[in-house]
């Protein structure tokens, strides 16, 4: 299938888009900044320009697409001024209306859209298990969540079938509520939110790419469907279980008054009781790969390295290409000029497997020197480095080049690690993920230039 997303440089739309990549489907995005949209992409696919504050998408998007998967939207996580709720408001109920109106006027529509919406549907519930059926609760995100839902469905009167997904508490690595949670329980200042006694209703990032996928090909899926891992779990669990899995304490307490002193209405995001049952999820065939929490927090504990993923295709033979790669004084015409990078020397004549190769370079205007192996050394499909000697705790960079449409695919895998542990890690990975799209954003625009379109 060819499928249409909104918000794929998201932390949910980037596996998301992974997710369907790897099911076979092409995938094809709408997004705010053609520049750096590739770099922040984990798959090589059509970009289309959209910014919903400037009116609706280009039709042109939408042709031969057979579904729509709408996640773009502003971070609620924010004190809430008058201002912000009409930015929220906008960027969600208002895009999603723009996107229907352009797919009614469609010749061939899309046979789904999934339109994403979240369990602040129900409102503050209690011990009340909530099914899809239940009726919308009272405040700022509930409204907006109906407001979201009515316009998305609109779509219905299309012919098109359209999914309001109710997406809970999305956890997974490098985003969502873990990121703001794990630095302060990875140094043992953890602890409940609040009373710990309201219920957080959870679903692991994997579980939400693969919902989408399932809701696609699955023509009996309408309507609301709560995205939530089938094992709800109190806060004070919660709190229990991540301390657990990081073999930390949870001592520490985060007072209720001092969270709404902070975000003030916003609170409620976290305050909020919400127990929510799957239902349509399970009866529709959904196998969850993480029903429980501590299976999900584990995956997602274990994972201590970061990885920046992308693709891009260019018009030239493999072997062209891997021959491009393989030459170590390319390297200096794909790194940015400001970085000062330049190849002193290798151990042998040409790059083979367990070649060093020296480099020297400036971060922010502080000198490195830098040292690569390379291994895995697979012509014409692929090589690896990895740094022995350089800024990154750890650093290792797969290559990987795949015959695909008349020329070559190339794919980059860094995993990579910040000095200092949690401190440096908690301080750092932000700005370091900034420079590396920016690396990487100016090494996919100079391939362009020197290998073609």
């Amino acid at each position: 299938m060819k499928i249409l997303i909104t918000g794929a440089t998201g932390f949910i739309g980037w596996q998301v888009a992974l997710h369907l990549r790897e099911q076979g489907h092409d995938i094809v995005v709408l997004t705010r900044d053609l520049k750096t949209a590739p770099v922040r992409l984990p798959v090589a696919c059509r970009l289309f320009e959209w910014r919903s504050a400037d009116g609706p998408p280009p039709r042109e998007a939408f042709e031969g697409i057979d579904a729509v998967v709408h996640l773009a939207g502003e971070n609620i996580i924010n004190r809430w001024t008058s201002s912000r709720k009409k930015e929220i408001v906008r960027s969600r109920a208002e895009s999603a209306r723009q996107l229907v109106s352009v797919m009614q006027g469609l010749e061939r529509k899309p046979k789904v859209f999934v339109c994403a919406s979240a369990i602040g549907f129900y409102g503050d519930r209690g011990d009340e298990s909530l099914l899809e059926s239940a009726e919308p609760g009272r405040g700022f995100l509930a409204d907006l969540c109906r407001q979201w839902e009515q316009a998305a469905r609109q779509a219905e009167s299309a012919g098109i079938r359209t999914v309001s997904l109710r997406i809970g508490v999305a956890l997974g690595q490098d985003g969502g509520a873990l990121q703001l949670m794990l630095p302060p329980f990875r140094m043992g200042l953890g602890g409940k939110i609040g009373s710990g006694k309201q219920w957080m209703s959870w679903i692991h990032v994997r579980d939400i790419a693969g919902l989408i996928g399932h809701i696609i090909t699955t023509d009996s899926v309408r309507g609301p469907v709560n995205a939530v891992s089938p094992e709800p779990v109190t806060n004070a669990e919660f709190a229990r279980t991540l301390a657990g899995v990081l073999e930390r304490p949870h001592l520490f307490t985060v007072p209720g008054w001092a969270l709404k002193l902070l975000l003030g209405e916003a609170a409620e995001v976290v305050l909020d009781s919400q127990k929510v049952v799957p239902q349509k999820a399970e009866e529709s065939g959904y196998a969850f790969e993480f029903p429980g929490l501590k299976t999900a927090l584990q995956d997602i504990c274990d994972r201590r390295d970061h990885v920046l993923l992308m693709e891009q295709w260019v018009p030239k033979p493999i072997d062209e290409v891997f021959s491009f790669f393989s030459d170590a004084k390319n390297l200096e015409r794909l790194t940015p000029p400001h970085l000062r990078f330049q190849v002193l020397g290798l151990s042998t004549e040409q790059l083979q497997e367990g070649t060093r190769i020296d480099y020297r370079l400036k971060l922010h205007g502080i000198p490195f020197r830098w040292q690569s192996l390379i291994h895995d050394w697979q012509p014409v499909t692929g090589f690896s480095d990895t740094q022995t000697r350089g800024p990154y705790k750890k650093w290792d960079h797969s290559h990987t080049f795949i015959e695909q449409d008349g020329g070559t695919l190339i794919r980059d895998r860094a995993l990579y690690r910040i000095p200092f542990g949690v401190p440096g890690d908690t301080v750092a990975y932000l700005f370091v993920k900034k420079d590396l799209e920016k690396i990487f954003g100016y090494r996919y625009h100079k391939v362009r230039e020197l290998l073609g379109e």
